[in-house]
């Protein structure tokens, strides 16, 4: 069992910057791959990016790419979302998720655990 708490949304201007937090609970998060998916209001869930167990290797939604990078700390059993020039339209609720798959799942359906979401919202 994996408990995700996400943190670090909040409400800037187009152009800024802000790092999303997801503080995993349990042993084994390091065997899991990590992605970050949002949701807009009226909109199904859509995925952002996601990253294997080891860190070694992400993959990125085309419109967030060159923009956002995740990464991990197994150690610290978190993993973030930076996220650079943001838009308007990256106005979302933002869902950390856990799978227990291996590879670089996309589909929220291939993740296993997800965390309650945080709001960032981006003002033009």
């Amino acid at each position: 069992q994996v408990q995700l708490v996400e943190s670090g949304g909040g409400l800037v201007q187009a152009g800024d910057s802000l790092r999303l937090s997801c503080a995993a609970s349990g042993r084994t998060f390091s065997s899991y791959t990590m992605g970050w998916f949002r949701q807009a209001p009226g909109k199904e869930r859509n995925f952002v990016a996601v990253i294997r167990w080891s860190g070694s290797s992400a993959s990125y939604a085309d419109s967030v790419k060159g923009r956002f990078t995740i990464s991990r700390d197994n150690a610290k059993n978190t993993v973030y979302l930076q996220m650079n020039s943001l838009k308007p339209e990256d106005t979302a609720v933002y869902y950390c998720a856990a799978s227990q798959r291996a590879s670089l799942v996309i589909s929220p359906g291939q993740f296993n655990y997800w965390g309650q979401g945080t709001q960032v919202t981006v003002s033009s």
